[in-house]
């Protein structure tokens, strides 16, 4: 109980939240990020195979 108490209480329990929170959310973002763009370059790549292909 003390734990949550100086988590949500204590200068240094607030920025060790935010920080958690922070690297949370870099996380989910990078992770959409580079999945985004992964399937862009996927998508791009079968195109240019299937021009190739019909040339």
């Amino acid at each position: 109980m003390k734990a949550w108490s100086d988590l949500l209480s204590t200068d240094y329990g607030l920025m060790s939240l935010a920080v958690i929170l922070v690297v949370v959310f870099m996380s989910v973002w990078f992770g959409r990020f580079f999945s985004r763009h992964m399937n862009e370059d996927a998508a791009a790549a079968a195109r240019a195979a299937q021009s190739a292909k019909q040339q």
